[in-house]
Formats: C-alpha cells, sequence, structure tokens
C-alpha cells in the first residue's frame, strides 16, 4: 500500500546508514531484499526476532558472496530489481564483480546506490571511520556543545542516519523518478561527509554573513543563548526552551512571571550568560510536571525533555501514532504520512537468512535452483 509499492530493491547487508536507508523504503511499500552473509546464517532460527529494528519491514536472504554462483544469483536479483543499496568500502564490490559496471550491463535502469563515509574518491576513501568523524570534518561536531566544554556527539544521527541513510534514501528516489522520463539507471554516490556538511548549509550561511561564529557554545542556537536552552528541573528532570521569536519570548516571560522584572533585551548577546543563570534559577523551584503545566502547549516554544520509555506514552505522541509495537518491540512509526498510500511495518525484524526459500521464490528463483544452491552451500 506504501508509495513505492511495485519497486524492488536488493540491500547488501552492512550496519547503520545502509539497512537505515533500505528500513525507511521498506516502510514506504518498497519490495525489499536483504542479502546477509551465508557465514552469518544461525544453525537454528532464534524463537524471537531479532533487537535491531533496522531490520524490519524486510525478508533475509544467506548468500555466500565469495562463491561465484552466489555471485551469479545477486545478478540474476539485479535483473529485475529497480535499485541496489550497498555500503562497502570502495573497490569491495568491484572485486566481488558486483560493481556498477556490471550491475548495469545486466540492467541500464537499474539505480546503483552507494553508501559511504567519505566517498567514492579522495585521500581517506579507502581509511576506516564512523558517524563521529565524518560529522567532525564537515564543521557540525565542531558546532555541537556547550562553551568551554568538548564537541558532543550527536548519538550517530548526523551522519549515519540523517546525512547518510536518508540521503541515499532520497537519492535513490531521485534517481528512480528521473528513470521514468530517461529510461536509464544510474549510480547515486551517497557519502556521510557530504550529507553531514549539506546539513549544516543553514549555519554555513549564517557564517557567511556574519551571524554564527566558532566559538561553541555562544550562539543563538547552539546553547549561547538563554531562550533556546535546556534547564533542569527540581525533581531533576529537564525541560527546553526554544523562544527565539519575539512575541513567544513574551509569552514566554509571562507565563514563567518574568514579565515584570527588568530583563535585559531578548537579543542583547552580551547579557545572555547572566540571563541563562536567572532562567537556571527559576526553573529549579518547580517540577517538569509542574512546568509541564505552566507552558506546555503553549507559544512560549516549550517541552518537556523526555526520556525514550517516556516519549513513547506522551499524549501527542500517542494520538499521532508516533510509535507502534510490533512482536513486542515499542519502535518509531514510519514516516512520513500519506493520506492516499501510507507506510506501514510489514514484518518485525528477520535473522540472517531466515527468509532465504521463500524470498528468492518471491524474486523469481525456481524452487529447483534454490534447491542446488542451498546442496552446494551457496545460499542458506
Amino acid at each position: 500500500m506504501g508509495p513505492l509499492s511495485g519497486i524492488k530493491i536488493i540491500e547488501l547487508a552492512g550496519i547503520g546508514p545502509g539497512p537505515f536507508c533500505a528500513m525507511v523504503l521498506a516502510d514506504l511499500g518498497a519490495d525489499v531484499i536483504r542479502i546477509d552473509r551465508a557465514a552469518n546464517v544461525p544453525a537454528e532460527a532464534p524463537s524471537k526476532p531479532p533487537r535491531d529494528l533496522l531490520l524490519r519491514s524486510r525478508p533475509s536472504v544467506g548468500v555466500d558472496l565469495k562463491d561465484p554462483k552466489g555471485v551469479e544469483l545477486i545478478l540474476q536479483l539485479v535483473e529485475s530489481a529497480d535499485a541496489l543499496i550497498e555500503g562497502f568500502r570502495p573497490g569491495v564490490m568491484e572485486r566481488l564483480g558486483l560493481g556498477p559496471d556490471v550491475c548495469l550491463k545486466r540492467n541500464e535502469r537499474l539505480v546503483f546506490g552507494r553508501m559511504t563515509g567519505w566517498g567514492q574518491e579522495g585521500p581517506m576513501a579507502l581509511a576506516a571511520g564512523h558517524d563521529i568523524n565524518y560529522i567532525a570534518l564537515s564543521g557540525a561536531l565542531h558546532s555541537i556543545g556547550r562553551k568551554g566544554e568538548a564537541p558532543v556527539p550527536p548519538l550517530n544521527l548526523v551522519g549515519d542516519f540523517g546525512g547518510g541513510g536518508l540521503l541515499l534514501a532520497f537519492g535513490i528516489v531521485t534517481a528512480l523518478v528521473e528513470r521514468a522520463a530517461s529510461g536509464k539507471g544510474q549510480v547515486v554516490d551517497a557519502a556521510m561527509v557530504d550529507g553531514a556538511s549539506l546539513l549544516m548549509t543553514m549555519f554555513y550561511g549564517m557564517w557567511n554573513g556574519g551571524a554564527f561564529n566558532d566559538a561553541r557554545g555562544s550562539n543563538l542556537l547552539d546553547t549561547g543563548s538563554h531562550f533556546y536552552n535546556t534547564y533542569e528541573t527540581s525533581d531533576g528532570k529537564w525541560i527546553c526552551l526554544g523562544s527565539i521569536e519575539p512575541q513567544f519570548y513574551a509569552e514566554m516571560l509571562e507565563r514563567t512571571g518574568l514579565k515584570g522584572e527588568p530583563l535585559p533585551p531578548q537579543m542583547d548577546q552580551g547579557k545572555w550568560p547572566e540571563m541563562q543563570e536567572r532562567l537556571k534559577a527559576l526553573f529549579i523551584t518547580k517540577t517538569r510536571d509542574e512546568w509541564c503545566a505552566l507552558l506546555e502547549g503553549s507559544d512560549a516554544c516549550f517541552a518537556p525533555v523526555l526520556t525514550l520509555a517516556e516519549s513513547t506514552r506522551h499524549p501527542q505522541n500517542v494520538a499521532r501514532k508516533t510509535f507502534v509495537e510490533v512482536a513486542g518491540a515499542m519502535q518509531p512509526a514510519p514516516a512520513p504520512r500519506f493520506s492516499r498510500t501510507p507506510g506501514a511495518i510489514s514484518r518485525p525484524p528477520s535473522h540472517p537468512g531466515q527468509d532465504t526459500d521463500p524470498a528468492l521464490k518471491a524474486w523469481g528463483v525456481s524452487e529447483a535452483a534454490i534447491a542446488d544452491l542451498r546442496k552446494a552451500g551457496v545460499v542458506k
């Protein structure tokens, strides 16, 4: 039912951004088949789904890609695929005999999606790395943190998922749109350092205009201001403010009881540290729930800072069905929402090779061929 229903995608198993990209596309209706290493297939199927929710909404096939017959099996799948997702270091797919030139020769309409940290070329292309390294080169990591303190890694949201998996998913869908006109596929080269840099576009614009500086924790949105910040409450919990616009700032002052005090102008940057101390002293006087009663749902741009467990129970998220429970696991629902063709979590995560026979059959591989491949140890 999803908007990508009818689109067939091959995912070569990886970690982080590749699976996230595949999950997003599968949640939105794409028929994604995940190719796991045959060596990772358990001898006996576990009784419960794996905990890795990034593996949801698609079946898993165990294939030995070091066997030429395994490579040929993937190329057979490529012939009927719309896209392929791979997240190996540059050159690995070529050495396996599954590089873009080979795949596009078998199917000129294929969109070949490549996910790397540093990109396919450059002096660091072959080096190992993780999210924290990629966002460091983009300028993002330096910009996140409080004044006088170390940079703070924002989990692995900026490189792996925002600048990586989502950008690759967008690139693949965009290439599919272009293919409708040209009839031809192409390679989508998504690098996390590129994506993280792209996410920083607004801040580079502010930096060019002199409205953002490299002194971490001293800018409008990086905890430098008092009205875009987090504060501890009397019960050891936290709230946050985002009262940037004058009218929202005024409402925050009124609702917190600060309106009658002789306060400096909101944008007097020299007074921001002083105002932070004033708000710290204010918010520590009540519990988080008491502040919610005064501010939540208003134009003060306020919200409680929730734990993962609390987030699943918040009335706004409950009303939106932002979280759903599948196979006993509470998890974020597919996004964004579509009015006619809603996405859905079609199945819980699969263990490596759990669906080898039915998934290959669904992709047009005959039962006899599957039996021969299994007998030869090519699939498990």
